[in-house]
């Protein structure tokens, strides 16, 4: 609610101010700043809200933390599957959504698309390491289908809503596996093909609770946490074991 209100005062203040300095051509802000990740965690919704006083089309990037991923390829050795040695695909986000009032060909060119990091063809992920027998750009799309099935990836034309002609509102979903990090939301003002304006607005995702609890130990006590791990796992097994002969 604070959110909405700060914008509704930059609307009122655009309108009503004199010169074309006065006006600030676009600004954003969210309904939160911090996703909290606990036990009970199945994910979360964060609403952008805008306002753009002189008209125009809209694009909302969201980018998570980016990574290195290793990509394996199975390979059929004497009847049995096995991995290769994998290839690393280094600037992968963790998180990346993309948003327009409308389609973003229609919006923006290829080019301008590239430079703007705006949609999933635009995304920097790399292999410094690829051989010359390795297919970089087969495993690039399968790295992005097996992002977006998981909900990590989200391409959503349409999903920018002006509201009155001025207000503007999207909504980011996140699902339950959600990566912890720094994100950052880019809202792009568009005209004519051209970005006219544009607003960066950061927010973080966390652990909470028992989980926050668990990875702050995890990483301060490394050699306790992986003891404490094998036995809790070689306590399962037995459990297990007692339960299926009683069975």
């Amino acid at each position: 609610m604070r959110a909405l209100a700060r914008l509704l005062v930059a609307v009122l203040c655009c309108g009503g101010s004199a010169g074309p300095a006065a006006a600030q051509e676009l600004v954003t802000d969210l309904t939160d700043h911090l996703v909290q990740i606990t036990t009970a965690f199945h994910g979360a919704n964060i609403v952008l809200f805008g306002t753009a006083p002189g008209g125009g089309d809209v694009i909302v990037t969201v980018r998570g933390p980016t990574r290195d991923v290793v990509i394996h390829r199975k390979h059929r050795v004497a009847g049995i599957w096995l991995n290769d040695t994998g290839l690393v695909l280094t600037g992968v986000p963790g998180f990346y959504a993309v948003f327009a009032s409308r389609p973003l060909e229609r919006l923006l060119s290829p080019s301008l698309q590239t430079l703007e990091g705006v949609g999933l063809d635009a995304l920097t992920i790399a292999a410094p390491d690829a051989s010359d027998g390795d297919d970089v750009a087969a495993d690039r799309a399968a790295l992005i289908d097996d992002f977006r099935r998981r909900g990590l990836y989200i391409a959503g034309t349409g999903a920018v809503k002006f509201l009155g002609g001025k207000l503007f509102r999207t909504t980011v979903v996140f699902p339950a596996d959600t990566p912890v990090g720094t994100y950052t939301i880019e809202s792009f003002l568009i005209r004519d093909g051209v970005v006219i304006a544009s607003d960066s607005t950061p927010f973080a995702v966390e652990k909470a609770g028992l989980p926050a609890e668990i990875n702050d130990f995890s990483r301060d006590h490394g050699l306790t946490y992986g003891i404490l791990a094998v036995c809790a796992a070689a306590m399962t097994g037995w459990v297990s074991t007692l339960l299926f002969r009683r069975v």
